[in-house]
């Protein structure tokens, strides 16, 4: 049998953890000297609270090792394949506390994939990665699937202000624009998993729109898009986009999520995030 693990910065709905039994490693965040655990300490409703009343802006960390290693344990110990699944190393820690976990267990079939990307894509990878082990795929099968599908995903943010990604120090190539963005909505999207600029636009309405066109231009359609609209404080407009998106791209599969606050951190409030797939090749 293989498992699957993954984190919090996947974004999973519950009713997708529960069913495929995917065991979820939660990031941590911390407010001044209070330190919680994504998710199990603290809500998505709770986070923002806080994030809007804190003096300063919280600080994030990756799950530690030995939280990793307490999910490895009991799926080692029950002779079963691991496929750690986790953001891209550029923007989280994961992948090395991930690392030095797996060391605890030698001999075991431990592979941590580190996926390039982030919270919708990184989603529906992990739930595809646990409905082909579910499936009774074995476990090269299953990690040479993801790895495919790593390479077609897309995911493009539009920030509200950059000032989040600044000073949080994820904000990559997007540097250039800093100074120069007055009240300009920029779009940005992931690179080799590092945070890219893709241009700016004078207003939200433009910049929603243009985000819209980016995607159908470069997403597959239908069910194959995988489509995943994501979001901070902005759930109207996330809403009309998914809506649009959908219609255009002629699927039933769509995930609407918040950001997860490790997320939220770094990309502010007021953030609208799109994640699919481009199409398969010979598609």
């Amino acid at each position: 049998m293989i498992r699957i693990i993954t984190d919090t910065t996947a974004v999973l709905p519950q009713e997708i953890i529960q069913k495929w039994r995917i065991k979820v490693a939660p990031q941590i965040v911390v407010f001044g000297d209070e330190e919680y655990r994504e998710m199990v300490d603290l809500s998505y409703e709770a986070f923002m609270q806080k994030l809007k009343t804190s003096p300063e802006l919280p600080k994030t960390a990756a799950p530690a090792p030995k939280d990793i290693e307490d999910l490895y344990r009991p799926i080692v110990e029950a002779g079963d394949a691991i496929l750690s699944i986790h953001p891209s190393s550029e923007l989280s820690g994961t992948m090395r506390s991930a690392a030095i976990a797996a060391r605890s267990f030698p001999g075991a079939d431990i592979r941590i994939i580190d996926t390039r990307t982030i919270a919708g894509p990184l989603a529906r990878i992990v739930q595809a990665a646990a409905q082909w082990a579910d499936a009774g795929l074995d476990v090269d099968e299953v990690e040479g699937r993801v790895r495919e599908m790593m390479a077609r995903q897309r995911i493009y943010f539009l920030v509200d202000t950059l000032e989040y990604l600044q000073k949080g120090g994820r904000i990559g190539g997007a540097a250039a624009f800093v100074g120069s963005l007055l009240h300009l909505k920029p779009i940005l999207t992931l690179v080799d998993g590092r945070v890219e600029p893709v241009e700016r636009q004078r207003t939200l309405r433009k910049a929603l729109a243009r985000l819209q066109q980016i995607v159908l231009t470069q997403s597959a359609r239908g069910d194959a898009a995988r489509l995943t609209v994501m979001h901070s404080e902005a759930p109207d407009a996330a809403r009309a986009l998914a809506e649009d998106l959908q219609k255009s791209l002629e699927t039933d599969d769509v995930l609407i999520t918040n950001l997860a606050p490790a997320i939220v951190t770094h990309a502010g409030p007021g953030a609208i995030a799109v994640g699919f797939f481009t199409p398969e090749a010979g598609a």
